[in-house]
């Protein structure tokens, strides 16, 4: 039997579990129950243990691999997590039930080896591996995951994934068949399938149940909380936090996943998070060989590390367009009960369609990728970029820069010119506004500048407000004082559920008028109906067919103006073996269990 599978593996053959979740493929998961052979490497977990066999390269034992955090991590707590560096971290200590891809983008098998769909869309009946540890060596069972969904699903916790687990306005139904088998229930059928299952970490219920019971779970898991009580399903463990400095993570030796050759995985002893607090920082760190790996680098410094790669030992990469798109949006909540008149005033313009079209018709995108990015970027029309190759809709049109187009749409809207060449409303008041962004994103604070001048050529007076990222989001959520803003939003998945909570009114990151009770304008109910629609269409043609049209209604009335969407641009030394980056998020470190240092 083990023969045969690791034949299936080797000659890349498909095999489909049933036609509702093709085209997930076995191979990248085929349960074998044997000792692994260590070849130097800590035991791993005990024997009967159905492992997931990779099909990346066999690697070597051994090595550290360091790389840098523009931040310290807030927590470990995969509850309550919501910035970068934390999810950074977190993610290599923890495990999902099932996961997607990030390189290919599908779904496959993860603790569950595999799972089951009623015919009705229903029921998903989940299978765990045998044999799974924490990395503390506690075993793992079905009642972990009903724990840790049970946590998910606490409102006193507010939990951020929960509102992926609400379906039909009802919660996921959880319960245990037995010690390893699982069903969750739902209230109506889901079109992203078993995507649901990626990004819930299973907690170990030996460790955190107290502190659940007690109200504390949310404080639990900081960075100074002792190692031996943080366990989880990743690749690795919590070996050591130097505040100000360094995160250190060991090699778990429970891991569930081994290579072709029946070796144990993770390869790396050790994965080290130095905290440089700036980009800049990070790339010296990277050229003077303090660092394996950088991500997230801008066009300019990009330039000047792959000038220096060949002496330097390292290699650049420009994967091309990811799911990250910026943007420019208006203030169009409602104000009443705040003591903003002349904000109120000009959110007359901001809510006028043809006002929004004429900004975006005076755009010049094509600058903004030469002047911002060097060319490494990508031109927006729409919500899904370039990089998301399933869903865009590609009859969107992608109108050049006219300002003709500009002038004629304000003068359809009321507005006319003065002699010296300002712009005014229908009442003769001069349209001037504010665009706010983040200081500390230099691409969006040069974009920002970019449309201040276009829209001076409509004679618009546009002035530029760098805010603290903290006050920013203050603006926008709390005190609603802000008049047009330069955003950008990137998802952890290339499905339109991943941006549910943009597009629904109710939705938190509904940027321009969020958490609507109800639905500000027709267009945004349509929106709403739509993607309701296509959460519960089980066909991925008519998923499309309904996600192609939100695109366009989103494109006509332009609540975000869309600007560009950058390359994902990420290096790493030599000799660095396995290493695929890709456009979902996280970019280099998606597959570090099978990273390994060749010759080290």
């Amino acid at each position: 039997m083990k023969e045969l599978i690791f034949r299936l593996i080797k000659e890349r053959k498909w095999i489909t579990m049933r036609k509702r979740i093709a085209p997930i493929a076995i191979f990248l998961a085929a349960a074998v129950s044997f000792a692994v052979a260590t070849r130097g490497q800590t035991k791993p977990a005990a024997p009967g243990t159905e492992y997931l066999v990779t099909t990346g390269e066999a690697g070597r034992a051994g090595g550290r691999l360091v790389v840098s955090l523009r931040a310290e991590p807030k927590t470990l707590n995969p509850v309550t997590a919501t910035d970068n560096p934390s999810k950074e971290v977190i993610w290599r200590l923890m495990a999902d039930l099932v996961h997607i891809n990030r390189f290919s983008q599908r779904t496959e098998p993860a603790l569950a080896k595999s799972w089951k769909v009623s015919s009705d869309g229903l029921r998903y009946t989940l299978k765990l591996r045998r044999g799974l540890r924490f990395s503390d060596g506690h075993p793992v069972s079905a009642d972990d995951v009903l724990f840790s969904f049970q946590v998910y699903l606490d409102e006193k916790v507010h939990a951020p994934q929960r509102d992926l687990l609400i379906v039909g306005g009802k919660p996921v139904g959880i319960r245990k068949l037995d010690a390893d088998t699982v069903v969750f229930e739902l209230s109506q059928p889901y079109g992203v399938g078993e995507r649901l299952f990626d990004g819930f970490a299973i907690l170990p219920r030996h460790l955190l149940e107290s502190a659940y019971n007690e109200g504390k779970l949310t404080q639990s898991w900081g960075l100074n909380t002792a190692p031996e009580q943080i366990a989880g399903l990743g690749p690795f463990r919590l070996k050591e936090y130097v505040a100000g400095q360094r995160l250190v993570l060991e090699r778990n030796p429970y891991y569930w996943k081994a290579d072709q050759k029946e070796t144990a995985l993770p390869y790396l002893s050790e994965l080290v998070f130095l905290f440089v607090p700036s980009e800049d920082a990070q790339v010296i760190r990277f050229q003077a060989g303090e660092t394996d790996v950088i991500s997230r680098v801008n066009a300019q410094n990009f330039a000047v590390l792959a000038g220096q790669q060949q002496a330097r030992g390292y290699a650049m990469q420009d994967i091309g367009p990811g799911l990250e798109y910026n943007f420019l949006f208006f203030n169009l909540n409602d104000l009443s009960g705040k003591s903003l008149p002349q904000l109120a005033r000009k959110q007359a313009w901001f809510r006028d369609v043809k006002f929004r079209q004429a900004v975006s018709a005076a755009i010049d995108r094509d600058s903004i990728v030469r002047l911002v990015y060097q060319g490494r970027a990508t031109p927006l029309w729409g919500n899904v970029t370039p990089g998301n190759k399933l869903w865009g809709n590609a009859s969107l049109p992608h109108p050049q820069r006219s300002l003709d187009r500009a002038r004629s749409l304000l003068q359809a809207a009321g507005f006319s010119w003065k002699g010296d060449g300002a712009l005014v409303d229908s009442g003769g008041q001069a349209v001037e506004f504010t665009i706010v962004s983040n200081s500390s994103n230099a691409e969006r604070m040069k974009m920002a500048t970019i449309i201040q001048d276009d829209l001076k050529q409509l004679g618009m007076r546009v002035q530029i407000v760098a805010l603290e990222f903290r006050a920013l989001l203050a603006r926008l959520f709390d005190s609603k004082d802000y008049e047009a803003c330069v955003l950008g939003l990137g998802s952890g998945d290339a499905d339109p559920n991943a941006d549910m909570n943009v597009w629904l009114s109710s939705g938190p990151q509904h940027l321009w008028n969020p958490g609507q009770t109800q639905p500000a304008t027709p267009w945004e109910a349509d929106l709403d109906r739509l993607m309701k629609q296509q959460l519960v269409a089980q066909k991925a043609a008519e998923r499309k067919k309904l996600y192609d049209r939100v695109q366009q209604i989103v494109a006509e009335n332009q609540p975000m103006v869309f600007l560009v969407s950058p390359n994902v641009l990420v290096g790493a030394k030599n000799g660095l073996g396995n290493f695929h980056p890709a456009i979902l998020d996280h970019y280099t470190l998606w597959n570090v269990e099978e990273l390994f240092w060749r010759g080290k």
